[in-house]
């Protein structure tokens, strides 16, 4: 999930995990100022020890553009398989085009040192959000929580009107469905009764002409 985070800088999970992600994404986060703080002083052995620390805590994912999803997904096992990894097997790191390949994929590792850990070099703390949303999950009735990190901040949607779930969809529905039929049937028997009221004036006719 903190991969996820870092990948498309906001996810959305029910609220007792955000609570219980946020602290780890924090100090994740922490660890990849310090290792650009330490390379920036010169400390390689330092850096290299950070990398390793992060390595160990968040892991190593490969991440695919955006701008190439659509290809990646029209490409053979093969060819994905060369986008993913070199030769010797190791994973591709920063994204870029090598050899023949138009691009290649990007570490989870390299993205967050490079593209997340600047944007809070000045900031001590508090890198992520959490923000509760008005609706529930469907099936346990959790409630739902955005977690995001701060600088991509984007609005969750209307609170005062959460989105509809399939469930309550098909309820309205029916309800609407019933409602129509409801206001049909007091017109067929109107013209049930209109019917039953013809035939007794015309007997009433045909009475005060015989009695003439």
């Amino acid at each position: 999930m903190t991969q996820s985070l870092f990948e498309h800088g906001q996810i959305t999970t029910t609220l007792p995990k955000a609570k219980d992600l946020r602290p780890f994404a924090e100090k994740i986060i922490s660890a990849a100022v310090q290792l650009r703080q330490l390379r920036a002083a010169g400390d390689h052995a330092g850096a290299l020890a950070a990398r390793r620390k992060l390595h160990h805590l968040l892991g190593e994912r490969s991440v695919i553009p955006i701008a190439h999803r659509g290809d990646y997904e029209q490409m053979s096992d093969a060819m994905r398989e060369r986008t993913l990894r070199m030769a010797s097997g190791r994973r591709h790191r920063t994204g870029d085009p090598k050899g023949r390949l138009a691009f290649t994929a990007e570490s989870i590792t390299h993205r967050l040192v490079e593209s997340v850990a600047p944007r809070f070099a000045d900031r001590p703390g508090g890198f992520t959000r959490i923000i509760r949303l008005a609706e529930t999950r469907v099936g346990d009735g959790s409630p739902l929580a955005m977690l995001q990190l701060v600088g991509d901040e984007q609005s969750p949607g209307s609170l005062s009107r959460p989105r509809k779930t399939a469930r309550k969809r098909r309820s309205d529905v029916r309800y609407a469905f019933a409602v129509k039929m409801s206001k049909r049937r007091p017109a067929k028997e109107r013209s049930g009764k209109a019917g039953d009221a013809a035939p007794m004036e015309a007997e009433g006719a045909a009475d005060a002409s015989e009695s003439t």
